[in-house]
């Protein structure tokens, strides 16, 4: 049978915009997937979605699954047959597994012996019949972030489904699923064409969509956003403000967009420019406009779903519901301006932060603490940092409790800037304020202010240790206070501003509030978060690039100085490519092999030179002592690769000494005094990396 399209629309009510795509998704890769398990071949498949249907086509799809042809060997011929030549009762078994008649199993002659044997054929049924069965499964595999039930059904989907378009080529598939019959038909657009589509074939699906209206293709549908905004923007005699997320999400509102342009009072320009452009975007999906020079235009663009006759009628609609929204905002904003920053800070004591942590004012003034600590190591002798950072601490969470981030939650910190600033705060202040709350998400910007970057870490770290310390502790997919997102930012601040404070007395200054609500010995908590952080290292390591058993030997070393672990991996990773560095890091990697198994206690004491026997011995104390004179200078200017070719220098002194020298002697003391100089040597690189977790050929000590 010929390969044809196949073609699968489900219909629905409204979907909310940003279960779409996730949703397109999972929809493609599911029905592909369960096609490939049923033996049935297949092509692309390509989504497409709007807010009432989500459909994948799929080309190239097999009318007939393959016919597979399997051998299957049995019993023994001894035990399958009596010995006048008859089947016995285990044959007659294993045909009845193996799905054949007796007579066609065969005996066969393997290296083993003579065997009983039979060629199992299934024979491919028709795609159609394969789909009647999948595409039920597909539909209630889709994931959703909430589901439903409707009417007296109790299949659950995201919204009530009202419609189920299977084409395969030009002939319609049946099957049903929730009560409702599979057809050609399709919902048309609810206003401009609410009567159902006849889709003819899958390959005009797109077209007949786009005649009645409705614009299935995501990438033309959100061509088309940018083009109406676009030139609804210069119809007002000003630009866009660029907004590629509301974009999106305008595009999975509509099914066929057509822009408005609409203006408001010019007094609303007084609010700041970002609850202006908050009020538009999150409560009404409005886009901004600017004029060339980028001020704010008392102007908005909406999209609609459907053509009108009078678009001006539509737009005094948007106008009439944006001026009551600021209006509110605008009232919310005077309100707050009332009172200074500062007056609001002890009405956090009335604000949980978390039930078993305490309230919001708690945290400020945890934050406070740790904010002139490591103010102290990032900046010493520079009091203006500190001084900035308490009084940025103090009042940072202050703006939760205003009117206008009550309103518009997505404001905090920013709002926290603005009324500091109205407050009289000095500008270094305000600025920390908002950059605290910084990175918003991944790869979003970093506080460029010291004091905004020592702030974020004080909260970011006081977070993390008081979760860990009442155990809510991230957990496969479950992270609901974001504190991966929150360990990653840390270490990027400390990584962008070249903050050497030690992650160690961070975490342990931060734990130390907590102990009396820890669920664990307060040590053992801030182990956890040590661990924690160096996960968190390790992978960012490996996302710049650094291959994963360098990362994991330098962290191995050391993972106190964010800073510091990124310059000796990156200057490790430069040298362990080149052909020289594999016998050097075999070699010092056995060093470390044998001082990892050694009994403590013999590698405590130190080196007596008046034990060496042999040469070798002596030359490895010399060099060692030489090596680290020019180690400590190196690693104390940081020139890790400079730190590194000295090492390398000792690479054929270790090497003579395992060629001459028995490190496990007979003789204790011999061996004890071995052991303190490899321990030495060891100790020369410890430092720096695990040379033992690198990934070169075996070493091993002798």
């Amino acid at each position: 049978m010929k390969n044809d399209t196949l073609l699968f629309e489900i219909g629905t009510e409204e979907l909310p915009a940003g279960y779409i795509e996730p949703a397109l998704a999972a929809l493609a890769n599911t029905l592909v997937r369960k096609l490939t398990e049923a033996r049935v071949a297949c092509g692309t498949a390509r989504t497409f979605g709007t807010p009432r249907r989500l459909a994948v086509i799929i080309e190239d799809v097999a009318g007939k699954q393959e016919t597979v042809t399997t051998e299957l060997t049995g019993p023994p011929r001894s035990v399958g047959m009596d010995e006048n030549g008859r089947f016995t009762l285990a044959a007659k078994k294993f045909a009845e597994k193996a799905g054949v008649a007796l007579k066609a199993v065969k005996v066969v002659r393997t290296e083993k012996g003579e065997y009983l044997a039979a060629r199992k054929v299934e024979k491919g049924v028709l795609t159609s019949r394969i789909l009647k069965t999948v595409l039920p499964q597909v539909i209630t595999s889709l994931p959703f972030p909430k589901t439903m039930k409707w009417a007296d059904r109790n299949e659950t989907f995201a919204r009530p489904v009202h419609s189920l378009t299977v084409l395969l080529g030009k002939s319609v598939v049946r099957l049903s699923w929730a009560g409702i019959s599979s057809n050609r038909n399709c919902m048309g657009h609810s206003f401009m064409h609410p009567a159902p589509v006849s889709i003819s074939h899958p390959d005009a699906y797109v077209e007949q969509m786009r005649r009645h209206f409705v614009l299935v293709d995501t990438a033309e549908r959100k061509a088309a956003v940018r083009r109406e905004i676009g030139q609804a923007a210069i119809a007002l005699g000003g630009e866009l403000l660029p907004d590629e997320e509301l974009v999106d999400v305008v595009t999975n509102l509509v099914e066929y967009p057509v822009a408005s342009a609409g203006r408001f009072d010019e007094k609303f320009l007084a609010l700041p420019k970002e609850v202006l452009i908050t009020s538009m975007r999150s409560h009404q999906k409005y886009f901004a406009v600017t004029d060339k020079k980028k001020n704010l235009m008392p102007c908005f663009v909406a999209v609609n779903n459907t053509k009108v006759s009078d678009i001006d009628v539509v737009t005094t609609g948007h106008q009439r519901v944006l001026r009551a929204r600021l209006e509110d905002a605008m009232f919310f904003y005077q309100k707050d301006l009332q009172a200074p920053l500062d007056q609001r800070v002890p009405d956090l004591a009335r604000v949980v932060f978390q039930a078993r942590l305490g309230t919001l004012l708690e945290k400020t003034q945890r934050i406070e603490q740790l904010g002139l600590m490591l103010a102290g190591q990032a900046d010493p002798g520079n009091t203006a940092t500190g001084q900035t950072v308490v009084r940025a601490a103090t009042l940072c969470k202050a703006d939760l409790v205003t009117h206008t981030v009550i309103e518009f939650p997505k404001l905090q910190g920013v709002m926290g800037r603005v009324f500091a600033r109205a407050s009289g705060e000095p500008e270094a202040v305000a600025r920390a304020i908002e950059e605290h709350y910084q990175p918003l998400y991944a790869g979003a910007d970093l506080p460029e202010s010291l004091a905004g970057a020592l702030l974020a870490v004080a909260d970011k770290i006081d977070s993390i240790c008081g979760c860990f310390a009442v155990g809510l502790v991230p957990s496969g997919a479950s992270d609901p206070y974001a504190l991966r997102r929150q360990g990653i930012g840390l270490i990027q601040i400390l990584l962008s501003h070249n903050i050497g404070a030690s992650l160690s007395r961070i975490i342990q200054a931060a734990m130390a509030p907590f102990a009396s609500v820890s669920t664990e010995p307060v040590q053992a908590a801030a182990d956890g978060v040590s661990l924690f952080l160096r996960g968190r290292m390790a992978q960012m390591l490996v996302d710049d690039g650094v291959p994963r058993d360098v990362a994991t030997a330098v962290l191995n070393a050391s993972a106190d100085h964010v800073p510091d672990a990124w310059k000796r991996s990156r200057a490790l990773a430069a040298v362990k490519p080149l052909p020289d560095f594999e016998p050097i890091a075999a070699a010092f990697k056995r060093v470390a092999n044998i001082i990892k198994k050694a009994d403590p206690k013999e590698i405590a004491g130190e080196v007596n030179s008046d034990l060496f026997e042999a040469p070798a011995e002596s030359t490895l104390l010399d060099a060692c002592q030489a090596v680290k004179i020019k180690m400590d200078d190196a690693l104390a200017r940081q020139d890790y690769s400079r730190a590194l070719t000295e090492i390398a220098d000792l690479r054929s002194v270790v090497d003579t000494f395992f060629d001459e020298v028995l490190v496990m002697a007979k003789d204790s003391g011999r061996r004890r005094n071995r052991l303190a100089l490899l321990s030495r040597v060891n100790s020369l690189f410890k430092g720096f990396a695990d040379f033992s977790a690198l990934s070169t050929e075996q070493a091993t000590g002798r």
